[in-house]
């Protein structure tokens, strides 16, 4: 049967189950409250299945699923070799944030991308330690600074508020999703000119998993509509 997830909780997942029923898609939950699962009817029939955001690049990776909504960061950060595995079919036009470098304010000096690695060098020899970048996106953040030859930091891997670990003296910097800025600016950030790493928003994503006989031409027909919708 064919499969499609969704995140299972959280705005991106009202936003998803909305988008679906705009595009004559319904979500059937399951009886049990505990089940994460459900299933499709209307337009696509399938099983529903509703899993975390750090789930869907994973599942989608190993041919568990045949569709899927879900954040273009999580799953590139998830799944570095993405384009292998997966079809992004078309954004959707929800869930936008920037995944961008943050410093504090008061690096007046910090003007664009292009003058960290000499802040990173300046504070090794200032202080005999690597610049720490907190962040929950390592592959995407190291990617990113390694081709703007940024060499001198260390990342630390952010488990709670990214945003908080500077006034709290775990890092220097931050690498994190940013939307409106207001958190940022609450704990005296800014983000660094230049310093976006990826312009995220959720995608509907097609994995390389045989598409069910009697599902293609419903699965071809919802993934032309949403490419439509996007253009």
């Amino acid at each position: 049967m064919l499969s499609f997830a969704i995140p299972s909780k959280g705005r991106l997942a009202e936003q998803s189950a909305s988008w679906l029923a705009g595009h004559g898609i319904e979500i059937v939950k399951s009886d049990s409250d505990r089940r994460y699962s459900g299933s499709l009817t209307g337009a696509l029939e399938a099983e529903l299945l509703f899993l975390s955001a750090s789930e869907i690049p994973v599942e989608l990776e190993r041919g568990n699923l045949h569709l899927a909504i879900t954040g273009m960061d999580v799953l590139r950060e998830r799944m570095p070799e993405w384009r292998r595995h997966v079809t992004e079919i078309a954004p959707l036009g929800f869930g936008h944030a920037d995944l961008a470098i943050c410093v504090p304010k008061f690096w007046i000096d910090a003007e664009s991308v292009d003058d960290l690695d000499a802040i990173a060098a300046r504070f090794r020899r200032h202080h005999g330690r690597r610049l720490r970048i907190a962040t929950k996106y390592p592959q995407l953040a190291r990617g990113f600074l390694s081709r703007n030859g940024v060499a001198d930091y260390q990342l630390v891997f952010s488990r709670g508020a990214t945003e908080g670990t500077v006034a709290n003296n775990n890092a220097e910097a931050i690498a994190d999703l940013v939307s409106t800025g207001r958190t940022l600016d609450a704990n005296g950030l800014k983000k660094l000119p230049g310093g976006t790493i990826l312009q995220s928003e959720a995608a509907l994503f097609l994995s390389a998993a045989e598409i069910p006989e009697n599902s293609q031409d419903a699965v071809k027909r919802f993934i032309r509509r949403a490419r439509a919708a996007f253009k």
